[in-house]
């Protein structure tokens, strides 16, 4: 089983100062001024609700990609890519802050993750963590698409030296599949 990513915010310079809390600082401080810029280190993307085993397939397949996580926030779901804004300077502010997207504007720092002390309603980092959310909830999975037997069917062992060009498999020609390229 593949282990979950070390925590991200940990990794990154400057995430291991002298912890700041909201109430160190005066009413109207900006915030962002004494922050690592922790919201420009990712963007997350709403994405549906996952209901059938195919949408928590879409779901590991976002989670087999480096850099990635899924979470939950009071119903709604949200793929999180952890990427640097190309916009961030060295030290932590905004190199286009009066031309900041709407986006970054809005963002409010009533609820942000000044404090690092986000939690979510669902944390999933690997492919595993959603499978096995996806079996509590909708029970095992149908046998002819789990991920064993999908790979079975990508993956035939064949015996080379074969001099036609066809790739065998225990003495049968390889069956040809919708989709896929015969050999």
């Amino acid at each position: 089983m593949t282990q979950p990513p070390p925590n991200y915010w940990l990794r990154r310079d400057g995430a291991r100062g002298p912890v700041r809390r909201r109430s160190d600082f005066p009413p109207g401080t900006n915030l962002c001024l004494h922050c690592s810029a922790k919201c420009c280190h990712y963007i997350a993307l709403h994405i549906d609700t996952p209901t059938t085993w195919e949408d928590f397939d879409t779901v590991r397949w976002f989670l087999l990609h480096r850099h990635t996580a899924v979470f939950v926030d009071g119903n709604t779901w949200y793929l999180m890519i952890y990427t640097t804004c190309r916009e961030l300077r060295r030290d932590g502010r905004c190199g286009i802050y009066p031309a900041r997207p709407k986006i970054c504007r809005d963002y409010s720092t009533d609820q942000c993750e000044f404090e690092e002390n986000t939690v979510y309603d669902q944390l999933f980092e690997v492919p595993q963590q959603v499978e096995e959310y996806a079996e509590a909830l909708l029970g095992p999975r149908p046998r002819e698409t789990t991920p064993d037997a999908v790979a079975s069917l990508l993956i035939l062992p064949s015996v080379p030296g074969e001099g036609n060009g066809t790739a065998r498999s225990n003495g049968r020609r390889k069956r040809s599949r919708p989709g896929l390229p015969t050999a």
